[in-house]
């Protein structure tokens, strides 16, 4: 699988879950908490996962993730 990293804020929303859809795992570079972390989100075809430091989320469909890229701000829109 190919990773390519981005800094939070990089992407466009529909861009990104595009790229993780076509099978590329995208780690996005946040600042939280005083501190930077990484976030890794990726696509197995059937489920999407947003891997962060304290939790893996999981969602069943392309917008409950789309939801997620955006209320987290991984992405400008």
């Amino acid at each position: 699988m190919v990773t390519e990293t981005i800094e939070q804020g990089e992407c466009d929303a529909e861009e990104l879950l595009a790229t993780i859809e076509d099978g590329t795992r995208v780690v996005v570079r946040t600042e939280s908490f005083g501190g930077e972390h990484d976030v890794t989100l990726r696509f197995d075809g059937d489920t999407y996962y947003c891997d962060t430091p304290t939790r893996l989320h999981k969602h069943d469909d392309r917008d409950e993730m789309l939801k997620c890229i955006r209320k987290y701000g991984y992405c400008e829109t």
